[in-house]
């Protein structure tokens, strides 16, 4: 029998190769199903990038992707940088500028206030600016980092590759512009949207409650983004997918009902600037119980541009036309009202009965 051969070199680690990184930049790090209020969110100096930050790794990630929160003091700036992975940006407050550059080439600036969404070129060297010399800017990123780190475990690789993506992002003038083409299915394809809190959308009947919606495709992206708006005293249908979805109030104030097939159910009250993410194949639905309509930003997997393998052959895709739309009963993803659990009518029912809302639910039920 032959001897056995020596053991490759290396440590073995319980960590991921991803969370040995986020555990080493000496910032906070958040987990949890969900943030209250991102607006608030105690951060710490983060050296890397020159001002304060906090990670947000929640439950829903499954560790595909992550979120962290940066502030730039009054009148400050972050350290130039660039990444071998996704990263899309939602200001939070304050109002500045970010400048977007490839090695060699001209730079590009554009202005930014609280509301606005865009994502530096993959790659690309981008440096922010807070306008403000009175006030700190703050922002929240929904990035790949646990993907790409865990794949090429090496930061070198990720932090300082020279390659250049110019498929992407090549210098364009009016690359953050905010002119977009208009796809079928209420998308959107842009590369910057200047206020998300007042972006027109496009009625979405198929998630119900005389609902809205628009769908971003943002920088040539595998993570894509979508608003959506439901009216006051309503709540929308439930439904699932896979893991990221990062979802961020921008409007309204309600709730929201998250649960595994077959099991009892977790309720989240959110408001503006609250956070979740819905783990993976969970049902999550959300209720409108305030007295303005709610409106909120999903950062998340899902790119109709381009899709990733696992997502096609499921036929799940985030938000897609699809099985996301399609009733449990016939092989989807989406349970019809007359199907939910009636305890869940019951509790929107009390819910808007202690603000003083009028349900406005019956005319979407065919049985009750």
């Amino acid at each position: 029998m032959a001897e056995p051969k020596e053991a490759a070199t290396g440590t073995l680690s319980e960590l991921t190769s991803y969370e040995k990184w986020i555990q080493g930049e000496g910032i906070p790090i958040h987990t949890g199903f969900f943030v209250e209020d991102l607006r608030t969110l105690a951060l710490e100096p983060w050296e890397r990038k020159g001002g304060l930050g906090a990670f947000i790794n929640l439950e829903g990630t499954g560790q595909t992707n992550d979120a962290y929160v940066c502030e730039i003091p009054p009148g400050g700036s972050l350290k130039p940088q660039r990444h071998l992975f996704e990263e899309l940006i939602f200001v939070l407050s304050g109002r500045g500028a970010t400048t977007v550059w490839q090695e060699g080439g001209k730079k590009l600036t554009f202005e930014w206030q609280a509301g606005s969404l865009f994502s530096p070129p993959l790659n690309a060297w981008h440096q922010h600016f807070n306008g403000q010399g009175d006030q700190p800017a703050r922002y929240v990123a929904v990035t790949t980092a646990p993907t790409m780190i865990n794949l090429l475990h090496n930061l070198d690789f990720i932090f300082n590759n020279p390659f250049q993506f110019r498929d992407r992002f090549s210098g364009e003038d009016d690359y953050f512009s905010g002119h977009g083409v208009s796809f079928p299915g209420r998308v959107w394809d842009t590369n910057f949207v200047a206020d998300v809190t007042n972006f027109k959308l496009s009625t979405w009947e198929a998630r119900g409650a005389g609902g809205s919606n628009v769908m971003f495709e943002l920088a040539n992206n595998t993570m894509a983004a979508h608003i959506s708006e439901f009216p006051v005293g309503t709540y929308k249908k439930a439904h699932r997918h896979g893991p990221g979805a990062h979802v961020f109030i921008i409007g309204g104030k309600g709730y929201s009902l998250l649960w595994p097939e077959g099991q009892e159910m977790t309720r989240i009250d959110w408001r503006v600037g609250s956070l979740f993410v819905p783990p993976e194949r969970w049902f999550h639905q959300h209720f409108n119980a305030g007295a303005d309509p709610a409106r909120y930003l999903a950062l998340r997997w899902g790119s109709r541009k381009y899709r990733r393998g696992e997502e096609i052959a499921r036929g799940r895709d985030v938000n897609t036309a699809g099985k996301s739309e399609i009733s449990v009963k016939l092989g989807g993803d989406q349970i019809e009202y007359d199907d939910e659990d009636p305890r869940i009518l019951q509790m929107f029912n009390e819910a808007c009965a202690k603000v003083g809302v009028e349900v406005k639910m019956v005319r979407f039920f065919q049985k009750k």
